[in-house]
């Protein structure tokens, strides 16, 4: 925690320099930040490092299936208001990443660090935060990630006794479910539009009941607690009852979710709402999700939709018909090698649009979008979509590794 730092040790700098040094060949040998080796290699030299650069820190901790990226970005620049920030701003978001986050942290006051959920517990265990954020838990990645309810009682079990201030959606079941075992948590009402993953009860396996915006257990008795903010419209409910203006030039009703859950994060850090939510319009993409490029002559707008309850949001976004659309998939190991999710994601909302679809896995989601009954090219490039599709601007909405391929492929 900040206020406690103490000089690294040789074998805690050695550890560092040899992190940058392998990040600096692999960035020089073209594949990538570096990030994830060079913290790879500082591990592997101290263990403890990750837990020696945090020390000096006042560190929030942010994990959930969808929002993580965003919300992280928008809480370091609300923080940023009251001093410097270190983050892992790019989501390389497990231990190694994270590491090399920290260690370019220099002089910064505060951590705000995006953390993958399978290691929400460690990470928590390593840096002591003062802040932990949690947003959401959906199906993702169902070959690597374990199964939602087993996740959130990995997080119960992890953050039982950690005495960070725990901000959590009062609307999802298995967050609430996971932060009820924290001694002092505050809850946001950030809504919920994928309801899919929390039919049943996280505590007795019951039936959850879900009057409007409500939700409890009929069997157990679970329930949803009353929220201290929330996200009414355009504006942050703050726990006096007052309205505070969001201005996002990022689109869509999630990111003011997440700006409504950053602006109880910046809080805990002694932000006020106004500031906080200024703040946040500096935003206007985040590691190219959100931006508009221009492409052979197109101007196309970027969206990054991993999982079912991303794509949901993602349509939410899009103009309406007859804008074209193009959908791109791939399955590598950053995206899990399980398509089945593919079913779940509602594709019948795309009925109207011209839609293209590209990626590794195009004739999966081609089989998907027959069943769908929708009208639909499949193209073996990214430039062939491009063409084909009509005029106007182009909605292009890709999962993780196929998003960073069409973001080479635009120089973006």
């Amino acid at each position: 925690m900040a206020g406690n730092s103490e000089p690294l040790s040789p074998r805690a700098k050695l550890a560092v320099t040899a992190g940058k040094a392998a990040a600096a060949v692999s960035r020089a040998a073209g594949r990538g930040s570096g990030s994830v080796i060079g913290g790879r290699v500082a591990l592997k030299l101290d263990p403890d490092l990750l837990g020696r650069l945090a020390q000096h820190l006042d560190v929030v901790l942010v994990s959930a299936t969808n929002g993580k990226t965003t919300t992280t970005r928008l809480i370091a620049e609300a923080l940023r208001a009251s001093g410097p920030v270190v983050s892992n701003a790019l989501g390389a978001n497990m231990p190694a990443g994270i590491t090399s986050a920290l260690a370019g942290g220099g002089e910064a006051k505060y951590g705000v660090i995006e953390v993958d959920e399978k290691y929400l517990a460690g990470v928590a265990r390593d840096v002591t935060p003062k802040a932990v954020a949690l947003l959401n838990l959906s199906r993702d990645q169902l070959d690597r990630a374990a199964e939602t309810r087993m996740l959130a009682e990995k997080w119960r079990e992890g953050l039982s006794g950690q005495k960070a201030v725990v901000i959590a959606n009062a609307d999802d079941p298995l967050v609430v479910w996971a932060a009820s075992s924290c001694a002092n948590v505050v809850w946001v009402a950030a809504g919920q539009e994928w309801k899919d993953d929390a039919w049943s009860c996280p505590a007795c396996g019951g039936v959850m009941q879900r009057p409007g915006d409500d939700w409890f257990c009929g069997e157990c008795g679970f329930r949803r607690p009353s929220p201290t903010w929330a996200l009414s419209g355009d504006h942050v409910l703050d726990p006096h009852g007052q309205a505070w203006p969001i201005r996002l030039r990022l689109p869509g009703r999630a990111n003011k979710a997440n700006a409504a859950t950053s602006a109880a994060v910046a809080a805990v850090f002694g932000v006020p709402p106004q500031v906080a939510l200024e703040r946040m319009y500096d935003v206007q993409a985040v590691a190219g999700r959100y931006d508009v490029v221009s492409f052979q002559g197109r101007d196309l707008r970027l969206l990054l939709a991993k999982n079912p309850a991303g794509w949901l949001e993602t349509f939410s976004l899009i103009d309406p018909p007859p804008t074209p659309v193009i959908l791109s998939v791939n399955a590598r190991g950053a995206d899990g090698t399980d398509t089945s999710w593919l079913w779940d994601v509602d594709y019948p909302r795309l009925a109207g649009h011209p839609i293209f679809v590209l990626g590794d896995r195009r004739l999966d989601l081609a089989v998907r979008l027959d069943v769908a009954g929708l009208d639909f090219r499949v193209c073996e490039t990214l430039d062939e979509a491009v063409q084909l599709a009509p005029p106007g601007r182009i909605e292009l909405i890709a999962n993780y590794t196929a998003f960073q391929d069409v973001r080479r492929r635009v120089g973006n």
